[in-house]
């Protein structure tokens, strides 16, 4: 059955640009950029503006990232071992990271942000790994911060042709579109990289 995510956005708000990214910030599984897809969608109805969209969704993602990081600094790995069966994690995996993480954890966090799954649990194992925080909170902010211009403006762009979308999405599915959206992405990048070219 299709759902009209607009009709959520609808019912809630502006809250909806970023409640649903805090939670998934923080460290717990949620559809949160699919719900701020919706608000910016919804807000290319008139119905919410567009200016104030991004920002929350941004604030929001920081502030849920922050407290990832601090429940993974607090309680450490023991904190993280009893949620590992939620972030498909074993003791191995957790070993890496906290290497990985001394290594590359301002790149994880910053880039983590449009990788989904990574996006949930970057916050919580940079503090577990007790990456220095202003190192961690400057690649928080700067990755909250395009990912919310981003995801915003692809929201608010696919809320000016939703009809279209949710006739795409009934028939092929989420990963169905998706997997049409790179590939005519693919073809633009190529057709501009040989008009640059001079082919």
């Amino acid at each position: 059955m299709y759902v009209d995510v607009r009709a959520i956005a609808d019912a809630i708000g502006y809250p909806a640009a970023g409640l649903g990214i805090l939670v998934e910030s923080a460290g717990i599984p949620f559809p949160g950029e699919t719900m701020t897809i919706a608000a910016a969608a919804f807000a290319a109805t008139g119905a919410l503006d567009i200016r104030w969209v991004a920002p929350i969704a941004a604030f929001s993602s920081l502030v849920g990232a922050d407290l990832g990081y601090l429940a993974g600094y607090r309680g450490g790995r023991p904190f993280v071992e009893r949620l590992s069966h939620l972030l498909h994690l074993n003791p191995g995996h957790m070993a890496r990271t906290e290497v990985f993480f001394a290594r590359y954890g301002a790149a994880t966090v910053l880039f983590g942000r449009f990788v989904l799954g990574l996006r949930a649990w970057s916050a919580l194992m940079a503090g577990m790994a007790h990456m220095p925080f202003w190192h961690f909170q400057t690649a928080s902010a700067t990755g909250a911060l395009i990912w919310a211009s981003v995801v915003s403006l692809v929201g608010f762009y696919l809320g000016k042709n939703w009809s279209l979308v949710a006739r795409l999405v009934e028939y092929l599915g989420v990963g169905g579109v998706t997997f049409v959206a790179l590939v005519i992405l693919g073809l633009w990048l190529l057709r501009r990289h040989a008009l640059r070219s001079g082919l």
